[in-house]
């Protein structure tokens, strides 16, 4: 008789849960060790595209998440002038691969959802991991309150600043990014806002991004090119924001001025790493891929990972070898989002008018076999 495998997970973010639901869902005894001490609605609104619902429905919960986000129409990336630079039907493209694509969905109402998904008791509050070790018998967690935890094996899903990752590789370090990031959510539409449409304003060393989303609300962005950790630029209120889109079109100012509450902070990612596996631990999510957001790739793989390696625990009696076939599978495609949004985000934020007018026309003439390849990258994705 087989003894019962338990796995703990770091982090109760989009990952971990995801993760948590695809084990449970396979019998597998799994618990969530999450830092906070309470649950809270944090962050704005999230894209989501195709490969994260398609890794939903290999999970079996991508009906219970699309009823709580809007399906978009279309993306479009425009000039400060308003006019379409690249524009993507995102119906044509959902029916090209078979899966949702364009979709959005405020953090709180997913994370609510996945929350919805898992046992009663699968997530342990205000157990924030400050050290571990491994042996023979399992994993050993410490944790800041003093408790301890034991499981077979751990998969670590707690983020950038990962307590796991740091211990695993401590040479690895936060990079930024060159720019900082304001959010919010208003439901103070202006007139000329559609509904149906995705875009990003993209200026001078300044960008906006518009992101409809249910209950007649929408989700907003603004990155500026700062120094990093700027007390000034964390100091400012909305209305202080208008000073950097003073000439984009009327849409962009207008809903900043329409916004209450901005929740600012800078771009970070980390540097592509070459190890995820460690044993009985094992990296994922922001933990060990964290990207920028240029792509809207970063929960996407957070949810393709936990896809990908809920299926090699339940079908690899040797969960290490499991979660080196993990490590194999991941490392080159998060790679390539890592670096490809790296890039497409120094190109979105060049400030000499100069650049960004070429920056321009080149957009305006981008064949569409370009967008098409990348699309199919993207959704193509293996995850089992």
């Amino acid at each position: 008789m087989k003894i019962p495998k338990t796995f703990a997970i770091l982090g109760g973010g989009i990952g971990g849960l995801t993760l948590a639901i695809a084990l449970q869902r396979k019998g597998i005894d799994v618990t969530v060790y999450e830092g906070a001490p309470q649950w809270k609605p944090v962050g704005a609104g999230l894209g989501l595209a195709g490969n994260a619902v398609k890794a939903f429905r290999e999970i079996g919960i991508d009906q219970d998440v699309l009823r709580e986000g809007k399906v978009l129409k279309k993306v479009v990336i425009r000039s400060k002038s308003g006019k379409p630079l690249m524009s993507t039907d995102s119906e044509a493209v959902s029916k090209r691969f078979g899966v949702v694509n364009n979709f959005t969905i405020h953090r709180a109402d997913l994370h609510n959802v996945l929350i919805s998904k898992l046992m009663p008791g699968t997530v342990k509050l205000d157990k924030a991991c400050v050290d571990f070790t491994q042996s023979d018998d399992g994993v050993l967690i410490n944790f800041k309150d003093g408790s301890i935890a034991k499981a077979d094996y751990m998969i670590a899903a707690d983020g950038i600043h990962s307590v796991a990752r740091k211990k695993l590789l401590s040479n690895v370090k936060t990079r930024y990014a060159g720019y900082t990031c304001w959010r919010a959510v208003t439901d103070d539409l202006p007139a000329g806002f559609d509904p149906d449409e995705t875009s990003e304003t993209w200026g001078q060393g300044t960008r906006f991004g518009i992101v409809p989303l249910t209950k007649g609300r929408v989700y907003w962005f603004m990155c500026v090119n700062a120094g990093p950790n700027d007390p000034m630029m964390r100091s400012l209120a909305p209305m202080d924001l208008l000073t950097f889109v003073r000439d984009f079109h009327p849409l962009v100012p207008e809903l900043v001025k329409r916004t209450n509450k901005v929740i600012w902070n800078d771009i970070i990612d980390i540097e592509p790493i070459n190890q995820f596996a460690f044993n009985k631990v094992v990296l994922m999510g922001d933990a060990a891929h964290a990207t920028t957001p240029n792509m809207g790739q970063g929960a996407c793989m957070a949810i393709e990972d936990a896809a990908v390696l809920s299926h090699l625990i339940e079908t690899n009696e040797n969960i290490e070898a499991a979660f080196r076939i993990f490590e194999e599978k991941r490392i080159r495609r998060t790679t390539k989002i890592v670096n490809d949004s790296w890039q497409i985000g120094r190109m979105a934020q060049w400030e000499n008018p100069f650049m960004t007018s070429l920056r321009n026309v080149a957009l305006s003439l981008m064949p569409k076999s370009v967008t098409d390849n990348t699309f199919k990258f993207i959704y193509d994705v293996s995850l089992k």
